[in-house]
């Protein structure tokens, strides 16, 4: 039996998580969730999984479950920072699943590490702000990091059994997003129902449209980078369409290994969860035979220039990946809710790129002020736009 927390339970990853915890009730248990203010929703999953403890976004959100669970198992309640800290350390759990959307990931994340729990990460803008001191900390304190990305789980498989001195280059795939053959000119019109309408993937409305502009994959570069100290130089990108290859390893020799499935996180997600050994899972295999065909292709990088932006902060490194990854929560939420356009998206990251002064090896603290600063200058140009 093993003990999780699910930092984020009532987000796509963590509702899936526990649906795998609920298909496996004599390998996994809860003992803490967390959510911001889907308080219905959660409401639910503790009546199932009764954890010892969840935490919630603010004190109005504690109170309102206080509420609701009257009369009813409640575990503890918290709130705020502090609460999602505790639950990624609460003792009784073996494995922390860091499944918050954001920059808000970090800080539990590092704490489950400080713990000494088991992380399987979700939560890619945890590697993409601060990956040289996480990966440092899991080391020094012995903590294995599983990938839950499909795309970094499929690389992660198809590294079991192989040398890590033997790879030579890793396949990203990527869907290529809803609007992968729409004409540039068009970009304009795109309203974000439209980007919210993921062609093959269920995801949430962040990481919906980051698949829209590609940011989602530019920001898995990163992570790849971190999670298989590996150089930028050695990821490809590579548009698939079927969602079906969910990434690839070339060797030394030539040879090249792919990791292949429907597309459903359940199966990263158990993955992770049962790690090295596997769970039965209701998930059909892809019909081959009925496929018209599997396709390949490069990204179109001046359409979408996220990639772009990923490569040039990796190199650079320091406090950059940071500041594009908090520009770039600042401009989709402005994007949702009709603020800018579309394109505007890439010009206004561009832009707050351009305008940093780059920290090189910075401690955490000097990573938190590069992110607020990126936030507050991001929202200073939406505002600019907007009038």
């Amino acid at each position: 039996m093993k003990s999780l927390t699910i930092l984020g339970s009532t987000g796509s990853i963590g509702t899936s998580a526990l649906k795998v915890v609920g298909m496996h009730p004599d390998k996994f248990s809860i003992k803490s969730l967390t959510c911001a203010t889907n308080i219905d929703l959660l409401v639910a999953q503790i009546t199932q999984f009764q954890p010892d403890m969840v935490a919630v976004l603010n004190e109005q959100s504690a109170d309102r479950l206080s509420k609701m669970l009257s009369g009813r198992f409640c575990p503890e309640i918290l709130w705020g920072e502090a609460g999602f800290i505790a639950a990624a350390q609460w003792a009784d759990s073996d494995m922390v699943l860091a499944a918050m959307v954001g920059a808000a990931g970090l800080a539990p994340a590092l704490a489950a590490i400080d713990a000494g729990k088991q992380l399987a990460l979700a939560n890619k803008e945890t590697l993409v702000m601060a990956g040289d001191i996480v990966m440092a900390r899991a080391r020094e304190k012995g903590v294995d990091i599983l990938p839950v990305d499909s795309e970094h789980c499929a690389i992660f498989q198809c590294l079991q059994g192989n040398r890590k001195r033997d790879l030579k280059k890793i396949f990203l795939t990527a869907s290529g997003g809803p609007f992968r053959d729409l004409a540039y000119d068009q970009f304009r019109q795109i309203t974000p129902a439209q980007a919210l309408d993921h062609p093959t993937w269920d995801m949430g409305a962040k990481i919906s449209i980051d698949s829209a502009t590609l940011m989602n994959k530019a920001l898995e570069v990163i992570e790849a980078v971190r999670l298989f100290d590996v150089s930028v130089d050695q990821i490809q990108v590579i548009i698939h369409p079927q969602s079906i290859v969910h990434s690839m390893v070339g060797f030394k020799d030539g040879g090249i290994m792919a990791q292949l499935g429907k597309p459903d996180m359940m199966h990263a997600i158990a993955y992770a969860f049962s790690y090295p050994e596997r769970v039965n899972l209701d998930l059909n295999f892809p019909d081959f035979a009925g496929m018209s065909g599997l396709t390949f292709d490069d990204p179109d990088t001046k359409r979408f220039p996220s990639l772009g932006f990923a490569c040039e902060a990796c190199r650079r490194g320091g406090t950059l990946p940071a500041v594009m990854n908090a520009a770039n929560e600042i401009v989709v939420d402005a994007f949702l809710k009709e603020h800018i356009g579309f394109p505007d998206i890439f010009t206004l990251i561009r832009e707050v790129m351009d305008a940093h002064t780059c920290i090189d090896n910075p401690e955490l603290s000097g990573i938190i002020e590069a992110d607020l600063w990126a936030r507050e200058k991001t929202q200073s140009l939406v505002q600019r736009l907007r009038v």
